[in-house]
């Protein structure tokens, strides 16, 4: 496991460009380079000459170089990315849940930046940003051409300084400026708390790396609240992922131990590997193993208490992992709808003291051998949004609505013609909904008493009828395009 550890590299298995995730591994240098192509290499030379000699005012050297370099990555699939030094450091940042920003999750749509949701308690979020907000404009720059992670570089900054976003939304048809001051972004990763007596909601929104010490704590102040606990409701709804090591060690903290929670397959002999509940694979370096407190505190009661994980569109990636390993050994029901579908791995090699490349280097499968890339985790229990149904669910974006995504090499991939018109159709929805007044438009809070999905989880959980959806299927892998 050690050496396997030493070359594997930095993984990360974070869904979206806005959410910056990682996990620290130790990186050696690559022993071995691939063949070069003379002839093309030759042609990007006179490429570079002629730019360098000829373009109407003089080019700098080194951004042709990394521009070419963030266009070769990004090339290749919606997750691989070039990091130069300011993008790299954030991007390590992002792992500890701390960064100078305006505190939002975000993806792009149509060229342009949209909100995947505001970090509860940032700047974004009291400013009233919502999910499916589209930022046209970050201060007097056009967002439209720019890639992601300009974007976002656009809107880092340094804390008490000001940033201006003009603001597209869709439900209300209007397009509106939003003044944000940034400031360090301290993001809790864990909520919990008792539901009703015997009963309780501990929910993920990011794995980072306080994510599996604050979750014991969480479980533990739930087991000192209610020591008489009947059942746990696992809430990964709208959780993008983010550190491998953390979902390994959420799944380890239900299953027994030495099982296998998730493997990895790639071209590399460091991308075969498997990860099993046990310490060796999720304990950093130095630190205690937290869950053996976890157990020790509670005499082991989580890991037999009966588990609901509630999922949705917007779970992905790491978050997909732990839904997939309590599904595939019987130890949890999982419960709400079809996952977004992120399975594959990212490794960060760093190019230089302050640069690297994030290059997908493997996909990964749950411990029945299935892979989810392009597909998702299908609950065992499908949920509707709320009692009236799914409003939102199908405007979400999925792996497979990204460009150049990755198929899932588990055979071919199916189209659903149906999915388009059931966005139109959901539009539509939308428009009579952005009429009624906002207080009654909006979706319940996770985990509030009006949390429908969470109420059919705690009736679950007790053996009493649950209101299952009666228009979610499951959702096949859709073909690409070429």
């Amino acid at each position: 496991m050690g050496q396997k550890l030493r070359i594997a590299g930095w993984i990360s298995v974070g869904a979206l460009a806005g959410a910056l995730t990682t996990v620290s591994l130790q990186t050696v240098a690559r022993g071995t380079l691939a063949p070069l192509p003379l002839e093309e290499l030759q042609q990007l030379a006179a490429v570079f000459g002629m730019v360098k000699s000829d373009y109407v005012e003089p080019v700098d050297e080194k951004k042709l170089i990394t521009d070419a370099i963030s266009g070769m990555v990004a090339s290749l699939d919606p997750h691989s990315q070039y990091f130069d030094k300011k993008s790299f450091k954030e991007f390590r940042e992002g792992t500890t849940g701390r960064f100078v920003g305006v505190g939002i999750e975000i993806t792009q749509e149509d060229g342009l930046v949209k909100v995947v949701s505001p970090i509860e308690g940032s700047p974004a979020d009291r400013a009233g940003l919502k999910p499916g907000d589209l930022i046209t404009k970050i201060d007097d720059t056009a967002v439209k051409g720019l890639s992601l992670n300009d974007a976002v570089k656009k809107m880092r900054g340094e804390p008490h300084t000001k940033v201006l976003l003009t603001i597209f939304r869709k439900d209300e048809n209007r397009t509106f400026p939003v003044t944000i001051t940034r400031e360090e972004i301290k993001t809790q990763s864990v909520k919990s708390k008792l539901v009703e007596p015997g009963y309780g909601w501990i929910r993920l929104s990011q794995f980072q790396e306080r994510t599996v010490d604050d979750f014991v704590r969480k479980l533990e102040e739930l087991h000192r609240q209610e020591p008489g606990l009947k059942g746990l409701v696992l809430d990964l709804r709208n959780d993008p992922g983010g550190l491998l090591d953390a979902a390994v060690a959420v799944s380890a903290a239900f299953l027994p131990e030495n099982v296998t929670v998730v493997s990895t397959n790639g071209q590399l002999a460091e991308s075969k590997f498997s990860y099993k509940a046990a310490p060796e694979f999720y304990q950093r370096r130095g630190n205690s193993d937290p869950l053996r407190r976890l157990h020790e505190s509670t005499k082991g009661v989580f890991k037999t208490m009966p588990l609901v994980v509630l999922v949705n569109e917007g779970s992905a990636s790491a978050s997909e992992i732990v839904a997939g390993a309590l599904q595939d050994h019987k130890r949890a029901t999982v419960m709400g709808s079809q996952t977004f579908g992120k399975g594959s791995v990212q490794t960060v090699r760093p190019l230089g003291p302050d640069t690297a490349l994030k290059l997908t280097t493997a996909r990964y499968y749950t411990p029945s051998g299935k892979s989810i890339q392009a597909r998702g985790i299908v609950p065992d229990v499908m949920l509707d949004e709320t009692a009236e149904g799914n409003v939102f669910a199908i405007l979400r974006t999925r792996e497979a609505d990204l460009e150049k995504h990755l198929g899932n090499g588990q055979g071919p991939e199916i189209k659903d013609p149906a999915r388009e018109k059931a966005r139109e159709e959901a539009l539509k929805k939308l428009e009579e909904e952005a009429r009624k007044p906002a207080a009654e438009r909006r979706l319940p809070e996770f985990g509030s008493d009006k949390d429908f999905q969470l109420a059919q989880a705690i009736n679950q959980l007790k053996g009493r009828p649950v209101l299952v959806s009666k228009t979610l299927v499951e959702r096949k892998e859709e073909k690409k395009e070429n």
